[in-house]
């Protein structure tokens, strides 16, 4: 009996991740076109073939459902590992030179981008207009800016940076370059291939920070 509630209960919980990411999936369709304000939460019940009671009772309310959606939209996944503890910052950290460790970031950051720029321009457009977006555009602002701090000091520490910088000035230059509106302009309304973005991305904060 013990093997059969383990199974029981193994099944019942990827049912559960199943239509949670369903309900994700449905609402970053429907939050981008027709967008936030236009979406009730009965719309993206309707996309992920689900009763509204259940968007309610996995994610509560509407802002909270948008929240969890920037969130996996930008880890890429569900998993309940914070950005700081991911591979991609260890391999950073382990990387000696400073342009190393911007060639690295710059890899992550364009398949970021890939996935979260039509979020977070909906985003940026539902919080112009709606509070509880407004607020969570403001805590993704200073998420990405903490984020840049550690990654300022990070270079910072390898003594390639110029001396009138400092981690707050570095942070400012990163944070500038990483933002999501660059790699929409540049990759999706130029054309550049992702390679020419990441080069570019790695040559202009270099050019602004080391010495």
């Amino acid at each position: 009996m013990g093997v059969k509630r383990r199974y029981e209960s193994a099944r019942r919980q990827e049912q559960a991740r199943q239509t949670r990411r369903a309900i994700l999936d449905a609402a970053g369709k429907l939050f981008v076109d027709p967008g936030y304000a236009a979406t009730p939460l009965t719309a993206v019940a309707a996309e992920a073939g689900v009763a509204v009671q259940t968007v309610y009772a996995i994610f509560g309310n509407k802002r909270h459902l948008l929240s969890a959606l920037v969130d996996v939209t930008i880890a890429g996944d569900d998993e309940p590992t914070a950005l700081p503890d991911r591979p991609f910052v260890a391999e950073i950290r382990a990387l000696p030179d400073a342009r190393a460790k911007l060639a690295r970031y710059a890899r992550h950051l364009s398949a970021t981008q890939a996935r979260q720029v039509d979020m977070m321009i909906a985003l940026t457009g539902a919080a112009s207009a709606d509070p509880d977006a407004a607020a969570i555009w403001r805590k993704n602002v200073a998420e990405r800016r903490r984020g840049m701090a550690m990654f300022a000091a990070e270079l910072v520490a390898t003594g390639s940076v110029r001396p009138d910088h400092d981690v707050d000035s570095v942070a400012d230059v990163l944070w500038l370059a990483m933002d999501f509106r660059n790699y929409d302009w540049l990759v999706r309304q130029r054309g550049w291939p992702v390679d020419r973005f990441e080069r570019w991305y790695v040559d202009t904060v270099a050019a602004a920070v080391l010495a």
